[in-house]
Protein backbone atom coordinates (compact mmCIF):
# COMPACT_ATOMS: atom_id res chain seq x y z
CA UNK A 1 0.00 0.00 0.00
CA UNK A 2 1.35 3.44 -0.88
CA UNK A 3 1.84 6.10 1.78
CA UNK A 4 -0.82 8.22 0.04
CA UNK A 5 -3.38 5.41 0.31
CA UNK A 6 -2.37 4.86 3.92
CA UNK A 7 -2.82 8.59 4.66
CA UNK A 8 -6.31 8.56 3.11
CA UNK A 9 -7.25 5.51 5.19
CA UNK A 10 -5.74 6.99 8.37
CA UNK A 11 -7.86 10.11 7.88
CA UNK A 12 -10.97 8.04 7.24
CA UNK A 13 -10.42 6.13 10.49
CA UNK A 14 -10.72 9.45 12.34
CA UNK A 15 -14.19 10.27 10.99
CA UNK A 16 -16.32 10.94 14.06
CA UNK A 17 -13.41 12.13 16.24
CA UNK A 18 -14.34 15.28 18.16
CA UNK A 19 -13.35 18.75 16.96
CA UNK A 20 -11.04 20.72 19.26
CA UNK A 21 -9.20 23.87 18.23
CA UNK A 22 -5.43 23.23 18.34
CA UNK A 23 -6.13 19.55 19.09
CA UNK A 24 -3.71 16.87 17.89
CA UNK A 25 -5.18 13.71 19.45
CA UNK A 26 -8.24 12.11 17.81
CA UNK A 27 -9.25 10.75 21.21
CA UNK A 28 -9.64 14.21 22.71
CA UNK A 29 -10.19 16.22 19.54
CA UNK A 30 -8.50 17.63 16.46
CA UNK A 31 -8.87 20.65 14.23
CA UNK A 32 -8.05 20.57 10.51
CA UNK A 33 -4.31 20.92 11.12
CA UNK A 34 -4.53 18.31 13.87
CA UNK A 35 -6.26 15.91 11.49
CA UNK A 36 -3.37 16.13 9.01
CA UNK A 37 -0.87 15.93 11.88
CA UNK A 38 -2.50 12.81 13.38
CA UNK A 39 -2.93 11.10 9.99
CA UNK A 40 0.74 11.65 9.16
CA UNK A 41 1.76 10.25 12.57
CA UNK A 42 -0.45 7.18 12.04
CA UNK A 43 1.40 6.27 8.85
CA UNK A 44 4.82 6.68 10.43
CA UNK A 45 5.65 10.14 9.11
CA UNK A 46 7.06 12.64 11.58
CA UNK A 47 4.79 15.68 11.59
CA UNK A 48 6.63 18.96 12.17
CA UNK A 49 5.98 21.04 15.27
CA UNK A 50 3.19 23.49 14.48
CA UNK A 51 3.32 27.01 15.93
CA UNK A 52 0.26 28.40 17.72
CA UNK A 53 -2.35 29.90 15.42
CA UNK A 54 -5.79 31.48 15.43
CA UNK A 55 -8.85 29.99 13.79
CA UNK A 56 -8.95 32.89 11.36
CA UNK A 57 -5.50 33.35 9.85
CA UNK A 58 -4.40 35.08 6.67
CA UNK A 59 -0.68 34.25 6.88
CA UNK A 60 -0.01 30.69 5.76
CA UNK A 61 3.62 31.04 4.72
CA UNK A 62 4.96 29.51 7.96
CA UNK A 63 2.63 26.51 7.61
CA UNK A 64 3.51 25.93 3.96
CA UNK A 65 7.20 25.77 4.92
CA UNK A 66 6.44 22.96 7.40
CA UNK A 67 4.78 20.57 4.94
CA UNK A 68 7.94 19.38 3.11
CA UNK A 69 9.34 18.20 6.46
CA UNK A 70 6.53 15.61 6.50
CA UNK A 71 7.08 14.64 2.87
CA UNK A 72 4.30 16.76 1.37
CA UNK A 73 5.17 18.70 -1.77
CA UNK A 74 3.07 21.20 -3.73
CA UNK A 75 1.06 19.61 -6.50
CA UNK A 76 -0.77 21.20 -9.43
CA UNK A 77 -3.73 19.58 -11.12
CA UNK A 78 -6.25 17.03 -9.99
CA UNK A 79 -6.40 15.24 -6.69
CA UNK A 80 -6.10 11.63 -5.67
CA UNK A 81 -6.60 9.82 -2.35
CA UNK A 82 -4.10 10.96 0.24
CA UNK A 83 -3.63 14.46 -1.13
CA UNK A 84 -3.88 17.34 1.31
CA UNK A 85 -5.92 20.29 0.04
CA UNK A 86 -6.12 23.83 1.34
CA UNK A 87 -9.57 25.35 1.04
CA UNK A 88 -10.75 28.92 1.59
CA UNK A 89 -14.21 28.98 3.23
CA UNK A 90 -14.10 32.78 3.66
CA UNK A 91 -11.79 35.69 2.99
CA UNK A 92 -10.23 35.41 6.45
CA UNK A 93 -10.16 31.65 6.88
CA UNK A 94 -8.34 28.64 5.46
CA UNK A 95 -9.18 24.99 6.00
CA UNK A 96 -7.23 21.76 5.39
CA UNK A 97 -8.76 18.49 4.23
CA UNK A 98 -7.41 15.11 3.19
CA UNK A 99 -8.74 13.39 0.07
CA UNK A 100 -10.22 10.12 1.29
CA UNK A 101 -10.07 6.62 -0.23
CA UNK A 102 -13.19 7.23 -2.34
CA UNK A 103 -12.13 10.77 -3.36
CA UNK A 104 -14.30 12.30 -0.63
CA UNK A 105 -12.88 15.08 1.54
CA UNK A 106 -12.17 14.32 5.18
CA UNK A 107 -11.95 17.35 7.42
CA UNK A 108 -12.47 18.58 10.98
CA UNK A 109 -15.79 20.45 10.92
CA UNK A 110 -16.00 23.05 13.70
CA UNK A 111 -19.74 23.63 13.20
CA UNK A 112 -20.60 19.93 13.50
CA UNK A 113 -18.04 19.41 16.24
CA UNK A 114 -16.34 16.38 14.68
CA UNK A 115 -14.29 15.01 11.81
CA UNK A 116 -16.53 14.36 8.83
CA UNK A 117 -16.31 12.82 5.37
CA UNK A 118 -17.97 15.00 2.74
CA UNK A 119 -18.51 14.30 -0.94
CA UNK A 120 -16.22 16.30 -3.18
CA UNK A 121 -16.19 19.02 -4.18
CA UNK A 122 -16.75 21.12 -1.09
CA UNK A 123 -18.32 24.50 -1.82
CA UNK A 124 -15.05 26.36 -1.17
CA UNK A 125 -12.26 27.17 -3.58
CA UNK A 126 -9.14 25.02 -3.48
CA UNK A 127 -6.15 27.30 -2.87
CA UNK A 128 -3.36 24.69 -2.87
CA UNK A 129 -2.69 20.94 -2.98
CA UNK A 130 0.10 18.81 -1.60
CA UNK A 131 1.03 15.22 -2.37
CA UNK A 132 3.17 12.82 -0.35
CA UNK A 133 6.58 12.07 -1.80
CA UNK A 134 7.99 8.57 -1.94
CA UNK A 135 4.91 6.94 -3.47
Amino acid sequence: MSDATALAEAAQQMVGAPFRLLGRDPGTGVDCIGLVYAALARIGRTPPAVPRYAMRNLDLAHFARLLPAAGLVPHEGGTRPGDVVLLRPSTAQFHLAIVGPRSSLIHAHAGLGRVVESPAPLPWPVVARWRLTGN
